[in-house]
C-alpha cells in the first residue's frame, strides 16, 4: 500500500466500526449501546431477530462457489459482475475468477498476490479490477489472461466501469481516473475535495450517453463528461450538517442508478434524491434512504435507511408507498429487484425477498455465515451475490 493511502485506511476503518455500532444501535448513543443494566435499551439496541413467516416465493439455488477470502480484514465491499454470461468475483487473497452464470462452472482464474479489493467490473471484452496499492489490471474476459496494467495514487475500493472505449476507476482519494479500455493510457482525471470523516466504501461510476455520474462521500453526486472529466454539474444528496463529523457524514456510498433519463441516488443523511440526468435538476426529494445502491423497480425505487428500515419510494413523486422494520439494526447492503420482489442482504449472510407490492417478507435464503455487504446483483432473472467471506451464489425465483 503507498504512503498516501495509509493514514485514510486507517481513519475509514474506525468509521466504518463506528457507523455499525451506530446502526445496530438505533437512536440510543454509542456509550448506551455498551451499558449494562437496562435490559430494555440493550433488547433495543440488538439486531432484529428473524422471524417466522408464510412464504409467498420459492427461491432455488441454482450454484455455490468460492471468490476467495480476505474482505473482512479490510472492510472493504466486493461484489461480482455479471456479463455475456458469465460472472466475474474478486478477493484480496484470489485474484479474480469467471463462472458460467447458468451453471457456476470455473471458466478461468486469474492468480496474483496482489490485493485486488476494487471487485471486477466487466465490458467490451475486458474485466478491470483495482487494489488496495492502487494497481489497475486489465484481464481478456474470454480466456483472464493480462492485457495491461496501470497505476493511480490510491487504494481502490470500488469496481471500474467500462464503456465507450473507456474505463474509469474510482479510488479512494476521491479521484476518477478515465483510461483507454484498448491500450490502458490515461485519458484524464478529475479530483473531488473529501470531508474529514467518511463511511468506508464506495461504488462504481456510472455511464450515461456522454455522462458519467459519481457519488461522492461529501453528499453529492456530479456529472462529468466522458470526453475530457470536464464537471458538468453536482448535486446535493445528503446535506453534511450537525455537531459532529460523525454527524456531519453523508456519504453517497452506492452507484447512482441510472433508469432511461432520471438518475437516483441514496445519501447515509437517509435522504433520496431523483434528477434529471442531463440537466442536474432534481425532480424530487424524499427523507428516507441510505448510503448503499437503490433498487429501481418499474414504477417505485427501493432503499434501505442506515437503521435497517427498507423503504418503496414512488418512482415519480418519492412518496413513501411502503417501510418493512423487521430487519432493523441488521446491518443491510443496498437493494436490488429480482421479479416483484426487493432483495437485501444483512449481517449473517442472509438475503431476504420483500414483496414489491406492500414490503411483506416472501422469502429468505442463507449464502452463508459472513455478512452480505454488496448489494445482490440481477441479471437475466438470476440473481448473483457475494459474501464478505467470498462465498458466491445464484439464485433464481420460481
Amino acid at each position: 500500500m503507498n504512503s498516501h493511502s495509509i493514514p485514510r485506511a486507517r481513519v475509514v476503518l474506525r468509521v466504518a466500526f463506528l457507523a455499525a455500532v451506530v446502526a445496530l444501535s438505533g437512536c440510543s448513543t454509542v456509550k448506551g449501546w455498551f451499558e449494562v443494566g437496562d435490559k430494555s435499551k440493550k433488547a433495543a439496541s440488538k439486531p432484529a431477530e428473524l422471524t417466522e413467516f408464510t412464504p409467498s416465493a420459492t427461491v432455488s439455488r441454482m450454484w455455490t462457489a468460492k471468490a476467495g477470502s480476505g474482505e473482512p480484514l479490510i472492510g472493504v465491499i466486493q461484489a461480482p459482475t455479471v456479463a455475456d454470461g458469465r460472472v466475474y468475483a474478486a478477493a484480496i487473497e484470489g485474484g479474480v475468477r469467471a463462472f458460467d452464470l447458468q451453471t457456476g462452472a470455473s471458466v478461468w482464474q486469474y492468480k496474483t498476490k496482489l490485493p485486488v479489493s476494487g471487485g471486477p467490473g466487466a465490458g467490451e471484452g475486458l474485466v478491470v479490477v483495482g487494489t488496495l496499492d492502487g494497481d489497475v489490471i486489465a484481464l481478456d474476459a474470454a480466456t483472464g489472461t493480462e492485457k495491461w496494467t496501470a497505476k493511480v495514487n490510491s487504494e481502490i475500493i470500488a469496481a471500474p466501469t467500462i464503456g465507450q472505449n473507456t474505463v474509469l476507476v474510482r479510488s479512494n482519494d476521491g479521484r476518477v481516473t478515465a483510461f483507454d479500455a484498448g491500450s490502458g493510457q490515461r485519458r484524464w482525471f478529475w479530483n473531488h475535495d473529501l470531508p474529514s470523516l467518511t463511511v468506508r466504501g464506495n461504488d462504481a461510476p456510472v455511464l450515461g450517453p456522454g455522462f458519467v455520474f459519481v457519488g461522492n462521500d461529501d453528499g453529492t453526486v456530479a456529472a462529468l463528461s466522458i470526453v475530457d472529466g470536464r464537471p458538468l454539474w453536482d448535486q446535493a444528496i445528503g446535506v453534511p450538517d450537525g455537531r459532529t463529523e460523525l454527524d456531519r457524514m453523508a456519504d453517497v456510498d452506492g452507484s447512482p442508478a441510472l433508469d432511461g433519463a432520471t438518475l437516483f441516488a441514496s445519501s447515509y443523511k437517509k435522504q433520496t434524491l431523483a434528477i434529471d440526468a442531463p440537466s442536474g435538476r432534481p425532480l424530487w426529494s424524499q427523507d428516507h434512504g441510505g448510503a448503499g445502491r437503490v433498487g429501481v423497480a418499474s414504477d417505485r425505487v427501493i432503499v434501505a435507511d442506515p437503521a435497517g428500515v427498507v423503504w418503496a419510494l414512488d418512482k415519480n413523486g418519492g412518496s413513501a408507498m411502503w417501510q418493512q422494520a423487521g430487519l432493523v439494526r441488521r446491518m443491510l447492503s443496498g437493494a436490488a429487484v429480482q421479479g416483484d420482489f426487493a432483495v437485501v442482504g444483512d449481517y449473517e449472510g442472509y438475503l431476504h425477498w420483500l414483496r414489491l407490492d406492500n414490503g411483506d417478507l416472501g422469502a429468505r435464503i442463507r449464502v452463508g455465515r459472513d455478512p452480505v455487504r454488496a448489494a445482490p446483483v440481477v441479471v437475466d432473472g438470476i440473481l448473483v451475490v457475494q459474501t464478505a467471506g467470498g462465498d458466491l451464489g445464484a439464485y433464481r425465483l420460481q
